[in-house]
């Protein structure tokens, strides 16, 4: 039969109307596609083009002290803090939210069975609101131990466990997917979120990172590793430009998050908020799809950090395949970009199929019954375990300790009594307590000096009710300045067997330290450390230290005074309990720093160039230090660190010994195997850290790089394990920028076992006869200005 000109028009206007309205496309008794029970790409056939573009948009974000859209109004930004939020959709705002004080949520579709997902921070516990209106349950989370302390313990096997904890009350709560862990490097020490990250070394960070996403997707719910990548400061996050080499990208600040991805797979990797070599990085191409998607095997979708980047068509042609926490305007752009040519439907499409693969495999998606219900006190007992692993005794002269659990006790320092379980901004995480050192030393049978107890209660209740409100979550809570207690001293040295001063530090999101009263302590801290010190010392009575802190602070100008220093960290809910737990002696100290503690501020490789340049609001930060980064600096550079990386001690001695490499010549991989006897008189655990010193006749080389680590077992005084490592080329190999390779040079590597990067007690030889190319890559992240490195030569 013919069509009339009038019907093939209508005809034709209908083909073009069913592109945009499902009603119109489900026409013909044909079932409409479903997630799940019809391929992806039927599924994704049967999306309008404003249906994809909803999917790769967040819904917007509910953020305490923002007024809500209208529907009445045109929509409006927001700046709150400083921090300009852009306008939120009315509709998707007043749809009520699944749990609420989730950081956000995606679009569902329902026509084709595609449900909304919700992500929530963060990297210490999962941040939700614990209360909720109309409503007498509770729903606080666990606040583990921070990432600088998991990664100090330096044992996989404890963080994954602390993960998969973790990763349950992600799933009990009703969230999808854990906006965490994060793992930037410590590129310098008054980085705001360096509580959040693990270390100065690629391969720790790496290998916790993928340790913990292990133990939490074991429950069935997603993370998002971030931030991807070279976000190392918190000044002018959103728009800093970072300039750095491919070698040092590829070195360092890649090698982590390669490491975690082939290693565990994360469902999601969150693209950072700044430029790298002169563009946002979820705008880059190279980074987020040649890089992370096509070198390294990344199966999930990559996510925006919250509000990152500027332009919404070229963070989706970078292979950026969700916008957070998103605004309708982006999914205006994306819309119009495909009609103009500017974005094709190939590649929306591709962003499009790896959001829906992971929506596959979310709790949601599964039907779930979370109960609300996650075993708290049970978690809590893993915070408490995972704390202890990870504290790191710096010094103990004269065994100042372990105290014996009935000894009368000083306890000085305002955290003491306010103790810091974590960092602040979207670190932070609202648990139903804390444990207060003060708390944690009664428990263990300790007597804390009654009315030096009282004066610090009530002085810190009195500071606090003086305090202003908190601004917003970015905002950490003013420092109150340390109490005087120069007229109580005396009598304290008297009455008490030993002292115990706690210095606390707290950092978080949107700020990075800073030097004064910070990094250094301030004189206030050095007057009530030398107080104490003289009193307590002139009765004969030992001082120890307690640092509560995220970060790296400044120790060589005050420590030689105090008998003992305990690195705590911000070890999460537990933390009064953990710390009893180590100076009663229950728990024997095994921590080792992931991180170095240098003598001074001015002997840190990054120094002279962080945040960036102009100083008062920096537009761009050089990485002049290229690969010496941390001990890959001071080791090569003979720069004596206060504290080196690996360090720790024990309250008990370990010998190596019997080191053995498999063959003189390496040959596809090699084999070192070394024994670890525990020589003192109380059970204890090692941590057996491999340096590999590789052949640099063709490129520059740091002295000596972190190849494999292992903790003991809990060894029993004579007791010995053998411990064994397996190198393979990749280990050995160097990036070379002008071959796009990474390369194992020929000739003699020197393989060196030790406690610490300085403390090595074992060396061993082998030979590579050839060079190998390990890998080959695409060029890429080429910096458009010439950098003047650092160089060992």
């Amino acid at each position: 039969m013919k069509l009339s000109y009038k019907s093939a028009a209508i005809a034709a206007l209908i083909a073009v109307i069913s592109s945009f309205h499902p009603a119109v496309r489900a026409q013909g008794n044909q079932p409409i596609p479903k997630l799940g029970k019809s391929s992806l790409k039927q599924v994704i056939d049967a999306m309008t083009l404003q249906e994809k573009s909803k999917l790769v948009v967040g819904m917007g974000f509910k953020m305490p002290g923002v007024p809500p859209p209208r529907k009445d109004q045109k929509p409006q930004s927001t700046d709150i803090g400083g921090f300009k939020l852009p306008p939120s959709d009315a509709d998707a705002y007043n749809i009520p939210e699944k749990v609420p004080g989730a950081a956000g949520r995606t679009h569902a579709i329902a026509r084709l069975g595609i449900p909304s997902i919700t992500v929530s921070d963060g990297p210490a516990g999962l941040r939700i609101e614990p209360k909720r209106p109309n409503d007498t349950k509770t729903y606080y989370a666990t606040a583990f131990p921070v990432a600088t302390l998991l990664a100090s313990t330096w044992d996989t096997a404890v963080v994954r466990k602390v993960g998969a904890a973790f990763g349950n009350e992600v799933r009990e709560y009703g969230v999808d997917i854990l906006l965490a862990p994060a793992l930037n490097i410590h590129r310098n020490p008054l980085g705001g979120r360096n509580f959040e990250y693990y270390s100065e070394d690629p391969l720790v960070a790496g290998a916790m990172t993928a340790a913990i996403v292990k133990g939490i997707q074991s429950n069935g719910v997603g993370t998002s590793i971030k931030h991807y990548a070279a976000n190392n400061q918190e000044t002018q996050r959103n728009s800093v430009n970072a300039i750095v080499s491919e070698r040092a990208m590829r070195e360092i600040y890649l090698k982590g998050f390669s490491i975690a991805v082939k290693a565990s797979q994360p469902w999601t990797v969150m693209s950072s908020y700044n430029k790298l070599n002169g563009t946002y990085t979820s705008e880059r191409r190279d980074l987020l799809t040649t890089i992370l998607k096509d070198e390294w095997g990344f199966k999930g979708f990559v996510m925006t950090d919250w509000f990152g980047g500027k332009d919404a068509v070229a963070q989706m042609n970078a292979g950026n395949d969700l916008l957070m926490p998103g605004n309708p305007n982006q999914s205006d752009a994306i819309v119009a970009a495909v009609k103009d040519g500017k974005l094709t439907m190939q590649q929306l499409d591709a962003n499009v199929e790896r959001m829906l693969k992971i929506i596959l495999k979310s709790p949601t998606f599964r039907g779930y019954k979370y109960s609300d219900k996650p075993d708290l006190a049970a978690h809590a007992r893993i915070a408490r375990m995972a704390a202890g692993e990870g504290m790191v005794l710096l010094k103990n002269n004269n065994d100042a300790l372990p105290l014996s659990g009935n000894k009368r006790v000083a306890v000085f320092g305002n955290t003491s009594y306010n103790i810091i379980a974590g960092g602040t901004g979207s670190g932070d995480v609202n648990k139903a307590y804390t444990v207060s050192l003060v708390q944690g030393l009664t428990n263990a049978g300790f007597k804390v000096q009654e009315t030096l107890e009282k004066s610090y209660t009530d002085y810190i209740a009195d500071a606090k009710s003086k305090q202003p409100k908190r601004r917003n979550f970015f905002t950490p809570p003013p420092v109150i300045p340390e109490m005087d207690v120069n007229s109580l001293v005396a009598k304290e040295a008297d009455g008490a067997d030993a002292a115990i001063i706690t210095i606390g530090r707290n950092a978080g999101e949107g700020a990075d330290r800073k030097l004064e009263n910070d990094y250094y302590l301030s004189a206030t801290e050095k007057e009530l450390i030398n107080n104490v010190v003289n009193a307590f010392h002139a009765k004969g009575k030992r001082v120890i230290a307690v640092l509560n802190i995220g970060g790296v602070i400044e120790v060589a100008s005050w420590r030689d005074g105090v008998d003992g220093i305990l690195l705590a960290w911000q070890p999460g809910l537990e933390a009064g309990n953990a710390i009893a737990d180590i100076m009663s002696g229950k728990v024997n100290p095994s921590g080792k720093l992931a991180t170095t503690f240098a003598m001074d501020y001015k002997d840190e490789p990054s120094a002279k160039n962080f945040p960036g340049t102009p100083e008062k609001k920096p537009e761009q930060v050089v990485y002049e230090e290229g690969i010496y980064v941390g001990y890959r600096y001071f080791d090569s550079f003979k720069i004596k660190p206060a504290y080196e990386f690996g360090y720790g001690l024990s309250y008990t001695k370990f010998k190596f010994s019997d080191v053995q490499v498999s063959s003189p010549n390496f040959k596809g991989s090699i084999s070192v195997k070394v024994s670890v006897k525990n020589i003192g008189k109380v059970a204890g655990k090692e941590v057996v850290q491999l340096y590999l010193s590789a052949p640099n006749n063709n490129i520059d080389k740091p002295e000596s790089e972190l190849k494999a680590f292992a903790k003991t077992g809990l060894l029993a005084p004579g007791q010995s394990q053998f411990m064994v490592f397996t190198l393979h080329a990749s280990d050995l190999a160097s990036f070379y920028t002008d071959r796009s390779a990474w390369v194992a040079d020929a000739g003699e590597y020197k393989v060196k076992i030790g406690s610490s990067s300085r403390q090595i007690e074992e060396t061993a030889k082998f030979n590579l006869t050839k060079a190998i190319v390990t890998e080959r890559t695409h060029k890429a992240l080429t910096p458009q200005v010439a950098i003047t490195e650092l160089k060992n030569k």
